[in-house]
C-alpha cells in the first residue's frame, strides 16, 4: 500500500463519509433494487399503474430535493439533517408490511400517494443529500469523493445479492432489513461524528473551509435558477439521466426476469447480476476521477451519455440473457461517470458553497422532472408496443440528448467560478 492510499484510510473523515454511504446505500439497495419486481410480478401492477407509482414519487421528490439541497447547504457539515432521514429510513418494514401493500389494493391512488410522500421523504431526496455532505467534506479534509461514494455502490451491491436470494422468500424481510441498516446509520450519524482540534487542524483545507464559512444566503440559493447555463444542464439530464429511474428501475427488472422459466429464478439472476454491476460500478467510482483528470470533465460527460445510448439501444437489439447479462454491465461505467463528472462539472463552474443546491437542481431534480414527463407515457408504451420498441424509443431520446450537450457544455477552462481542474 503506497503513502496516499495509507493516508486516505488513515482520514477518519473519509472513513466517516465511507462508512455513511455505505450503510444507507446498503439499506436503499436491499428493497429497491426489487421495487418494480415487487409492484409487478407480488402486487400484479400493469405497467401504466407502475409507471403513475413512479410519477408520483418523482413529483414529491422533485420539491423536496430543493428543500434537502438548501437546508444542508445551510448547515454546511453538520448532520441534523441526515439524521432525522436516517430515522425515517428505520420505519420502512413496518411502514411497506401493515401500510402500504393494503393500501395498493384497497385504494391505488391513496397508497400510491401516501407511499410516494414517504419514499420521497426517507429515501429518494436522500440518497443525493447524502452524496452531497460526503462531497462537502472531501473537499474540506483532503479526500477523493469518488473514492468514498464508491463505498456506497459496494454497500447496494452486497445488498441487491443478498436480496435475489432473500426475495424469493418473501420480499417482507428485505424490508425489515433495510430497517436493520438504516438503525446502524443513525448510529454511524450521531456517534461518528471526529471533533479533535489536532485531527481537525492536519485534515481541514483551511482555504476551503474558509470559504465555505461564509453561508449562502436564501437569496443565493434563488439566484441559482436565474443561471442560463443551469436551464441548459437541466434540459440535458430530463433526457438522459432521467431514464436511471425509468429505464433501469421501473421496465429493466421484469424484462430481464421475463427470460427464465419462474419468477424465483429470474429474482435471483437479477440479483446477482444486478450485484456484479454495482460491484464493477464501485471499482469505476474510484477510476472516474483519473479518467476526468486525463480527458477532462466535459469530454467524460460526454463519454457517459454515449455508454448510456449504446446499454438501453442494444437492450432493444440483444435477443439472449447472456448478451442482456453483457449489457446490463455498461450501466458500471455509466453511472459512476454521471455520479461524479456533473458534480465535478458543477464545482468547476459554479459557487461551491451552493454545491448541494446545484447537485440537486441540474444533478436530481431534473432527473425526476424527466421522470414525471415520461414514466407513465412510456409505462403506456411498453403496454401496447413490449419492451424492446420501447427501449429503442428511449435510446433515440438519449442520442438526441448526446448531440445536444457537445454544443452546450463548457469546457474545463471556460467560466471558471468555483474550483478549477487539474489535469495530470
Amino acid at each position: 500500500m503506497n503513502k496516499k492510499q495509507e493516508s486516505v484510510f488513515k482520514n477518519p473523515f473519509y472513513l466517516q463519509s465511507s462508512l455513511s454511504l455505505l450503510l444507507f446505500f446498503m439499506s436503499w439497495g436491499i428493497w429497491w433494487s426489487f421495487f418494480q419486481i415487487w409492484l409487478t410480478n407480488d402486487l400484479g401492477f400493469s405497467g401504466t399503474k407502475v409507471g403513475l407509482i413512479y410519477t408520483f414519487d418523482s413529483a414529491i421528490t422533485l420539491v423536496l430535493m430543493f428543500v434537502y439541497g438548501s437546508i444542508q447547504d445551510r448547515l454546511q457539515l453538520k448532520r441534523n439533517l441526515l439524521i432525522g432521514i436516517s430515522v425515517l429510513q428505520m420505519l420502512l418494514g413496518p411502514f411497506f408490511t401493515w401500510a402500504y401493500a393494503p393500501l395498493l389494493h384497497s385504494n391505488f391512488f391513496l397508497g400510491a400517494v401516501l407511499g410516494s410522500i414517504y419514499l420521497s421523504f426517507a429515501f429518494l431526496a436522500a440518497s443525493p443529500t447524502f452524496e452531497a455532505l460526503a462531497e462537502k467534506m472531501s473537499r474540506q479534509f483532503g479526500f477523493e469523493y469518488g473514492r468514498a461514494r464508491a463505498w456506497g455502490s459496494f454497500g447496494y451491491a452486497i445488498a441487491a445479492l443478498c436480496a435475489g436470494y432473500l426475495f424469493t422468500v418473501s420480499p417482507y424481510i428485505v424490508f425489515w432489513l433495510c430497517s436493520s441498516f438504516s438503525f446502524l446509520t443513525f448510529l454511524t450519524l450521531c456517534f461518528g461524528k471526529t471533533k479533535n482540534p489536532a485531527t481537525l487542524a492536519k485534515y481541514q483545507n483551511v482555504v476551503e473551509e474558509q470559504h465555505e464559512a461564509v453561508k449562502p444566503t436564501f437569496k443565493d440559493i434563488l439566484h441559482v435558477f436565474t443561471m442560463k447555463q443551469l436551464w441548459e444542464l437541466v434540459i440535458f439530464i430530463i433526457l438522459s439521466g432521467s431514464f436511471y429511474t425509468v429505464f433501469d428501475q421501473q421496465m429493466f427488472p421484469q424484462f430481464f426476469t421475463e427470460f427464465f422459466k419462474t419468477n424465483a429464478a429470474g429474482n435471483t439472476a437479477y440479483g446477482i447480476l444486478n450485484s456484479l454491476e454495482v460491484f464493477l460500478e464501485s471499482i469505476m467510482m474510484a477510476i472516474v476521477p483519473w479518467i476526468m483528470k486525463k480527458i477532462g470533465v466535459r469530454r467524460t460527460i460526454l463519454l457517459g451519455v454515449t455508454i448510456m445510448f449504446l446499454r438501453i439501444g442494444l437492450c432493444g437489439i440483444v435477443t439472449t440473457p447472456v448478451g442482456i447479462s453483457i449489457v446490463k454491465l455498461f450501466h458500471a461505467p455509466e453511472t459512476a461517470i454521471f455520479a461524479l463528472a456533473i458534480f465535478r462539472y458543477l464545482t468547476i463552474h459554479f459557487d461551491t458553497r451552493l454545491s448541494a443546491t446545484m447537485y440537486m437542481v441540474v444533478g436530481q431534480i431534473a432527473g425526476q422532472i424527466g421522470q414525471i414527463v415520461f414514466s407513465t407515457p412510456l409505462g403506456m408504451l411498453h403496454d401496447k408496443i413490449g419492451y424492446r420498441m420501447t427501449f429503442l424509443v428511449i435510446a433515440v431520446i438519449v442520442i438526441c440528448a448526446a448531440s445536444y450537450a457537445y454544443f452546450i457544455l463548457r469546457k474545463d477552462d471556460q467560466e471558471v467560478s468555483g474550483q478549477a481542474m487539474v489535469k495530470d
